[in-house]
């Protein structure tokens, strides 16, 4: 491999050595991404989806080898990885999307209080007048990624309810919380979904300590 590479299997083999340099901290984030991301309300396998799901948020390709392999060891499918993704990808393009209506706000000059109001929203439909057939096929990405298939509507949900988190996309939040409480989705399955997310957003970081460690130590 070249001395190039800033990405390799092996890299994580440093990450013990944070236990030593931040001992309590290192003790407590383990301890955290345990709890996460084990049996709840939520089942393991669809905690690894969400864990999917956000890992190709973060970009963190460490995440991504790992939880790719967790899910895969629950039995989870090619098929049902690549919807978890989609999902990912649809709230990722979503939360840009959303804060569209942000940018008329500022460009119409009509910011001076609250930048963020549920009524925003509204506007999001004058995009498909001013760029109609990339919003076309922007919504027909979110439709389709959002129907049930191999995984669950409701299990789209809880990815998406944990993505829009990690986007921190207030829009997002709103709407798929809510449909998630149409769908049946408890509080409970809320909070454990949103602490996968966490403990993945926390991980990526963790995880790219490796490269700081290599980098300090070059």
């Amino acid at each position: 491999m070249s001395e190039e590479s800033l990405y390799q299997k092996s890299n994580l083999e440093r990450l013990p050595e944070l236990s030593k340099l931040a001992p309590e901290a290192f003790k407590g984030f383990g301890q955290f991404d345990k709890a996460a991301l084990a049996d709840g309300v939520i089942p393991q396998k669809t905690k690894e989806l969400i864990a999917i799901a956000v890992a190709h948020v973060t970009g963190c390709p460490y995440c991504i080898d790992i939880h790719v392999n967790n899910a895969k060891g629950l039995e989870v499918s090619r098929e049902e990885m690549g919807e978890a993704i989609l999902v990912a990808t649809a709230l990722k393009a979503g939360s840009a999307m959303a804060h569209g209506v942000n940018a008329l706000e500022a460009y119409d000059g009509s910011n001076e209080g609250d930048l963020y109001k549920k009524s925003n929203i509204s506007r999001l439909k004058e995009f498909s007048k001013l760029a109609p057939e990339a919003f076309k096929a922007f919504t027909q990405l979110d439709r389709e990624a959002m129907q049930p298939g191999e995984i669950s509507q409701k299990d789209k949900e809880l990815i998406a309810v944990a993505v829009a988190h990690v986007t921190g996309c207030p829009y997002c939040i709103e709407i798929h919380t809510n449909n998630a409480k149409d769908l049946d989705v408890t509080k409970e399955e809320m909070a454990e979904a949103i602490l996968v997310g966490t403990a993945l957003k926390a991980g990526s970081a963790v995880a790219h300590s490796v490269n700081a460690l290599n980098a300090y130590d070059a």
